[in-house]
């Protein structure tokens, strides 16, 4: 399966989410979730793949509340927050990830001091890991997170940031997204948005 469909075209800034979209992560986010979530007493049926990708991108606390509205729990979304990404590192200090060719490859070709960027939901420290785990975080010195801005995907906050950081007007951007929040939040901050497929198989492998 191809996964994304590159562009011809030259922009100003590509801004990259992380999760999905550079770095196979995803599955390892999603047993941090199933963890973090049954310790905090929320039902199985609370966040289970399909709903899991559709909240790609949004931070940890946002997803919390999320799941706290839809199935009617009380959850600190803090609280369970921080144990998610506390699980999800220690998952990645001993199990790695890989990262996306396609996207991580296109990144290379555009060459030295090329003005990218990553806007993630992940917070610093997870997103750091991350691109070391999987051998990258020399390719990105910018990285934008939640912490950087008042609200997260899918509002635009975090691409206009990221364009702003890098010198470029959002219409002369581009997004790279796997997750529809991401895609909203792309289009939302003015900018063209490629997407990145999810392999059908993730949706079982997890």
């Amino acid at each position: 399966m191809k996964r994304v469909l590159l562009p011809e075209k030259k922009y100003a800034g590509y801004i990259f989410d992380l999760d999905g979209t550079l770095v196979d992560s995803m599955p390892l986010h999603y047993k941090a979730w199933r963890l973090a979530l049954e310790k905090a007493g929320a039902p199985y049926e609370a966040f289970l793949p399909e709903e899991f990708y559709s909240c790609g991108g949004k931070s940890a606390r946002d997803v919390v509340l999320y799941i706290c509205e839809k199935y009617g729990v009380v959850m600190d979304p803090d609280a369970v927050s921080e144990d998610k990404r506390a699980t999800y590192l220690n998952l990645l200090e001993r199990e790695g990830v890989t990262p996306i060719p396609e996207t991580v490859d296109f990144v290379r070709s555009l060459g030295d001091g090329a003005p990218v960027a990553i806007a993630t939901g992940s917070m610093m420290p997870g997103a750091r890991m991350t691109l070391k785990s999987a051998g990258i975080e020399g390719l990105f010195p910018l990285v934008v997170t939640p912490e950087d801005v008042a609200h997260g995907k899918p509002a635009p906050d975090m691409f206009l940031l990221a364009a702003e950081r890098l010198g470029a007007s959002p219409g002369d951007c581009v997004v790279f997204e796997d997750a529809e929040p991401g895609i909203q939040a792309a289009a939302a901050a003015g900018m063209e948005c490629v997407r990145v497929e999810t392999p059908p198989e993730y949706l079982t492998r997890i």
